[in-house]
């Protein structure tokens, strides 16, 4: 696995933002408890999405983005990931 190929992560609202359009390819769990999302970079619009979300120019639906959230933490917490 190449890390330059990979946006790698701890935000929970980029993370969430980007999981509604990107798969999250791996979970990285430190002993110290915190996760780090791994994604892509090379998939369609995945640059720009980025770029629009700290630009903030993206724009989610407000009840998808909280359903998502609940599914990363539930991600983040869980033991076999």
């Amino acid at each position: 696995m190449n890390e330059k190929d990979y946006l790698r992560s701890s935000d929970l609202a980029l993370v969430v933002a980007l999981s509604l359009s990107f798969p999250i390819e791996f979970i990285d769990k430190s002993p110290s408890g915190k996760a780090y999302f791994l994604f892509r970079k090379d998939q369609n619009n995945f640059d720009e999405t980025l770029r629009r979300y700290w630009s903030r120019e993206l724009r989610v639906e407000p009840q998808a983005f909280f359903n998502q959230m609940k599914v990363i933490k539930a991600r983040i917490y869980s033991e076999n990931e």
